[in-house]
């Protein structure tokens, strides 16, 4: 018994954990994030540095809140979730300009914008608020890595295709000049959409074979066409 609960537990984290990377991934699934994840992306080096810092945010709150949910009174859960939230976002901040400046410098005002992000704020009140520490630490991670997921490949398309590099080395220089406008917000757009089509056609899922067909329908005892489908088949 205890073996068929543990099994459980690690099955039910290992789900927490997985459904943000395609199947609820905030950004190309839920649409959080938006602002950042189009303005960022011109280079996959901004990507992945605005993923981490993204990602050490949500686990870190999700981590607190989780701990103070008992604490917190639904009166001010949104002024004390924004609190604890910047806390962190002032960590990684003063962080990045110490040992990265240059990365602090592109990220712009993005970087403290961090705070009011949905993502983060969103899975402290629909997450970390209602479960216990180590499910919404999984949960920020998975999230976390679903975002920087998304950042990183909405980096790489761009600036290899309107610079042709990636993470700054030429690959493209040899074979088509850069395409400037995957650079520009039009460009984009483009790709965004791109990428939520596809995250939408992998994370469909099927009906089962046994749940269609007209035998199935609510109104098959009374449908004409059925019984002409059976009569044909001989039944």
């Amino acid at each position: 018994m205890t073996i068929q609960n543990d099994t459980k537990k690690k099955s039910g984290l290992w789900k927490e954990f997985t459904k943000g990377i395609i199947k609820e991934n905030p950004v190309l699934r839920l649409m959080l994030g938006c602002c950042a994840f189009l303005a960022v992306t011109t280079s996959a080096s901004n990507a992945i540095g605005m993923g981490l810092a993204t990602m050490f945010v949500l686990v870190g709150s999700n981590a607190v809140i989780s701990l103070l949910r008992n604490v917190i009174s639904d009166k001010i859960r949104i002024p004390a979730f924004i609190t604890v939230i910047a806390s962190f976002v002032t960590i990684v901040q003063l962080f990045i300009k110490a040992y990265s400046p240059d990365l602090d410098k592109a990220l712009g005002v993005f970087l403290p914008l961090i705070v009011v992000n949905c993502i983060i704020l969103g899975r402290a009140e629909a997450f970390a608020s209602k479960n216990k520490v180590i499910p919404s630490i999984i949960d920020g991670l998975g999230m976390g890595i679903g975002f920087t997921a998304a950042l990183l490949l909405m980096g790489i398309i761009r600036e290899l295709l309107g610079a042709g590099t990636v993470f700054g080395l030429p690959l493209l220089s040899n074979f088509m000049p850069p395409v400037v406008i995957f650079l520009l917000p039009p460009g984009g757009f483009f790709v965004f959409g791109i990428l939520v089509a596809v995250a939408g056609r992998l994370s469909k899922e099927k009906k089962a074979p046994d749940a269609m067909g007209c035998a199935y329908c609510p109104l098959s005892s009374s449908c004409t066409q059925l019984r002409e489908i059976e009569e044909r088949e001989g039944k």
